[in-house]
């Protein structure tokens, strides 16, 4: 037992040190505000109930192409109400081809039909974007030299499955994906946040278009990918003021989203799916239950030290999302609802029904 405190309390020490600090969740300061050809491109299907938000929120700042993706619930009809024609290009996305998610379709063919701006907007019809965020997105690409720059959206967070995963949804993210190595051209680490993206249209056609990722599931990230590889640089930060309308009502919703891209993380491997669930064992169970469980001594001791470690690292994003103190040592039980959904995502994926958008499941790329 005290092997395994010890090692529990080991990977916290080093996810404290040496993982870029992506505990702290720090909103990006301003960058000021500075004007470009930029055009947002918008993929719908079926968000009757959010695209005339999302839409109205960047008609005074940009003009969009919304790709109506065989939408049935009167989705082009409410965004055409929320902005006028001279701003505003509703068009419907061609049939799908094959070797193509949904999405990345209905991007490409809002990319296609928006001309040769200087920067693209990708973003989400459930995104409400704040008054000159689009001038703020420029001018932090242009100060930091960025072909690429993405915001982590501010989630809904009030519903209960909400209050107990949103939180940990944007912590093991930016676990994954520190900010602090995106930025810096010296290391691999590439990620970006899908709700919303502004690239360079040439950084873009350098790295073969959208076409690139076209049977991509983690597509955000992969496009941030293809362009680090390509010699870009980019930049990932959080936005409190930008956020999502879509809801989680349920934590069968909620799983349903993480399992989507669960698997896809790791690479639709079984022998990583088990070290995956080897290590989030270790990490997250391990020391509550040597707190809880283990005799007095060292093997307790340990565990106590790294179930501390994780609930201070964890406040910073229970605090972001304005929720109570509470949740912070209950990391370790969310822990596991994220272990559940990942060997779900993983059953589905073996079953046929893997990376499903919009009632759709996608082939593995």
């Amino acid at each position: 037992m005290i092997i395994v405190g010890a090692a529990a309390f080991a990977i916290w020490i080093y996810l404290l040190l040496g993982r870029g600090a992506f505990w702290r969740m720090r909103e990006a300061a301003p960058a000021g505000r500075d004007t470009a050809s930029v055009v947002a491109v918008v993929p719908a299907r079926n968000e009757a109930a959010f695209v005339g938000a999302a839409i109205a929120s960047l008609a005074a700042q940009v003009g969009i192409v919304l790709v109506d993706d065989a939408s049935d619930d009167g989705t082009a009809d409410i965004a055409r109400t929320a902005a006028s024609p001279d701003v505003l290009r509703v068009i419907a996305a061609r049939p799908l081809p094959a070797g193509w998610t949904g999405k990345m379709w209905a991007v490409s063919e809002g990319v296609r039909a928006a001309g040769t701006p200087e920067y693209l907007l990708l973003t989400d019809a459930d995104i409400v974007h704040p008054p000159h965020n689009v001038a703020g997105l420029v001018a932090r690409a242009r100060t930091g030299g960025y072909d690429l720059v993405s915001y982590m959206v501010r989630l809904r967070c009030r519903s209960f499955a909400e209050q107990a995963l949103i939180p940990a949804f944007v912590f093991f993210f930016f676990l994954l994906y520190p900010p602090a190595w995106i930025a810096d051209p010296r290391r691999a680490t590439a990620g970006a946040a899908g709700g919303c993206i502004l690239i360079r249209r040439d950084a873009l056609e350098r790295i073969g278009g959208i076409e690139r990722i076209r049977g991509k599931v983690i597509d955000d990230c992969a496009l941030a990918r293809a362009v680090k590889q390509s010699g870009g640089r980019i930049w990932l930060g959080l936005s409190g003021e930008t956020h999502s309308l879509r809801e989680y009502r349920s934590f069968g919703e909620m799983g349903r989203m993480i399992a989507r891209t669960a698997f896809t993380q790791l690479s639709y491997s079984a022998w990583t799916l088990l070290g995956t669930i080897a290590g989030l064992v270790l990490t997250y169970l391990a020391p509550p239950a040597l707190t809880l469980l283990a005799p007095e001594g060292a093997a307790r001791s340990l565990g106590a030290a790294a179930w501390f470690l994780m609930t201070a690292m964890y406040w910073p994003a229970v605090r972001y999302h304005g929720r109570p103190w509470f949740w912070a040592p209950l990391l370790p039980a969310i822990a596991v609802f994220y272990l559940a959904a990942t060997v779900w995502s993983a059953v589905a994926y073996w079953s046929g029904h893997g990376g499903m958008w919009k009632g759709r499941a996608a082939a593995a790329s």
